[in-house]
């Protein structure tokens, strides 16, 4: 019998598979086609203070071997989600809940977290630092040392709940942003966020996404989130979600291999709503091909030596 349980700043999920943010909404579609308690955890749709409408059409886009999106943070608002969702979440799932939480100031920032620390069902928040900072030009938080640091300082006196921050890989070197978090108090860190694409119609000669450029997802960024997961692991000692490109069992335990201690799966949601259940379903076959009865003991294991563990 395998052992699928993990650990995330001392919150323990059943299995390391986690739906990631942006690709399963607040559970509830995804509950009406299977049992969501099979799940280790899942990371709820972006959440702003205010209602977003996101950007204008069209911005989903295929490619190749995954897709584009520039959705524009498309939400309810905070006071929608803590009034509706956080009790419909509660009904449709047991297990611990991961809410992102995304703003576009610090002040934002620490008024979400803050506001999120009596939901209940809410174990563990993901601060997705990939948002513009409207008071400085638009710069993205998460593409500087300092601004990423200055958000994990706040949200981290905000709040007495685990704090991961969602670390973008669009900057030069991510160790240096996992560090400048982990010295303001993260709890650990989830990795990578999009990468920043785009796609040009041949026929109009203008770009598929309204907004021009979005995010690319799915199985081509694999390669390079598991080296960033690799980087980001042997630079700290926090705990480490690895996200992108995440499509099957397989991909869960070369993730946790490169250093991830839990896994959220993505795009794959999007082609495939039975994706995760399947990736849990299938776990311990591979575990028991790796010969380990214990999954967490897969974490950090390519790594000669060094690391959280």
């Amino acid at each position: 019998m395998v052992d699928l349980s993990v650990t995330l700043a001392g919150v323990t999920l059943k299995n390391p598979v986690i739906p990631a943010s942006g690709t399963f909404g607040y559970g509830r579609e995804f509950s009406e086609w299977y049992d969501l308690d099979l799940l280790g955890s899942f990371s709820w749709k972006g959440t702003t203070r205010d209602p977003r409408s996101g950007n204008p059409q069209p911005r989903v886009a295929e490619t190749a071997a995954g897709m584009l999106n520039a959705v524009g943070l498309q939400n309810p608002g905070m006071d929608a989600v803590l009034r509706e969702e956080v009790p419909h979440i509660a009904r449709i799932f047991h297990g611990p809940v991961i809410a992102n939480v995304c703003g576009f100031s610090l002040e934002e920032y620490t008024e979400n977290c803050r506001r999120l620390e009596d939901a209940g069902p809410v174990k563990l928040l993901e601060v997705n630092i990939s948002c513009p900072n409207v008071h400085a030009g638009g710069k993205n938080f998460g593409s500087d040392p300092r601004s990423a640091a200055a958000v994990t300082r706040a949200v981290r006196a905000a709040t007495t709940k685990p704090v991961f921050l969602k670390l973008s890989p669009n900057v030069t070197d991510i160790a240096e942003i996992a560090r400048a978090c982990e010295a303001e108090g993260a709890d650990g860190l989830c990795l990578i966020n999009t990468l920043l694409g785009m796609r040009i119609d041949l026929n109009t000669r203008r770009p598929l996404l309204k907004n021009r450029t979005g995010g690319l997802s799915g199985p081509a960024v694999f390669p390079v989130a598991l080296r960033m997961v690799w980087d980001v692991y042997e630079a700290v000692k926090l705990p480490i979600i690895g996200c992108g490109g995440v499509s099957s069992a397989e991909d869960v335990a070369e993730m946790m291999l490169a250093g991830a201690s839990a896994v959220e799966v993505g795009a794959a949601n999007l082609r495939d709503p039975w994706a995760c259940k399947t990736i849990v379903e299938t776990l311990p076959a591979v575990c028991e091909r790796l010969g380990v009865d214990r999954i967490a003991g897969l974490t950090g294991g390519a790594h000669e030596a060094g690391g959280p563990g």
